[in-house]
């Protein structure tokens, strides 16, 4: 056994279980026959995995990985909140596992990140389309400008009822989808405008440039941060909506879900 078999054997030891982000075959098949259970976290199953927790972004940051993998795994009734697991990932290789992170899994807080892309009422995929243009916007922003943006993504027709127009609704009567490249252009395009985008849960853009509407009280933002931040928490709290904001001042995309933050990543990690 190599020294750095004997690292990790060293690591892994007793945990009560093995998160593994990899999806080649023959490192699943090292560990799916191991005692301790093997969680397979990933963007896809390509392993056949019969535990698996589906990724939803290849996120940079290998503690965002990880803390995805344990809450989805502790939602899943697939962990306990004081099991010892251990991570392992890649940080430096696209093609092989170079990364262990051992802890309990009550050490990361709860963040709701899990439940923002499974237990939506939106579905995931749109959830993860409107972050893709989120976080694409941030890296480039408008003509090498920063811009700032917010969409408002689910219960679409609540949303419309606690918001008004500031301009004309260029999606009305129009039946586009956020998945669309073509249509991701137009959401950059009028994104330097102010208002909200309003997006369904299937991902038909209703409408763009609204105003949100509801009150401030019982919305607990990171101090910093402005109005746009203060609407997508507002309307996540009273209704069945996710917000996903991009700040013009600091460049980073924030979710929020039930009037609280549960995502902030730096763009230019993605």
């Amino acid at each position: 056994m190599s020294g750095m078999e004997t690292v990790v054997e060293e690591i892994i030891a007793d945990v009560d279980a093995v998160l593994l982000f990899s999806t080649d075959q023959s490192t699943y098949d090292r560990f799916e026959g191991d005692e301790r259970p093997t969680i397979v976290v990933g963007t896809d199953n390509a392993v056949g995995a019969e535990v698996y927790v589906p990724l939803p972004l290849e996120f940079a940051q290998t503690s965002a990985r990880v803390r995805f993998g344990i809450e989805g795994a502790i939602d899943q009734g697939l962990l306990e909140e004081d099991d010892e697991v251990v991570g392992l990932t890649q940080s430096f290789s696209e093609s092989r596992l170079d990364t262990a992170v051992r802890v309990r899994a009550d050490e990361f807080t709860h963040s709701g990140v899990y439940d923002l892309f499974v237990n939506s009422r939106a579905d995931s995929e749109v959830v993860r389309d409107v972050l893709e243009v989120a976080i694409e916007l941030g890296r480039k922003g408008q003509k090498g400008k920063p811009v700032g943006a917010l969409f408002v993504v689910g219960d679409a027709g609540k949303v419309m009822n606690k918001s008004r127009p500031l301009s004309y609704n260029p999606f009305e009567k129009s039946h586009v989808d956020v998945g669309d490249p073509i249509v991701n252009v137009m959401l950059k395009e009028f994104s330097r405008l102010d208002g909200a985008f309003v997006i369904s849960d299937g991902g038909k853009i209703v409408s763009a440039y609204r105003y949100l509407e509801p009150g401030a009280e019982g919305v607990d933002i990171p101090k910093g941060l402005g109005a746009r931040h203060m609407a997508g928490g507002a309307i996540t709290r009273d209704t069945n909506a996710v917000a996903i904001v991009l700040s013009e001042s600091d460049g980073m995309v924030r979710a929020f879900k039930a009037g609280s933050l549960v995502l902030e990543l730096d763009p230019e990690e993605y």
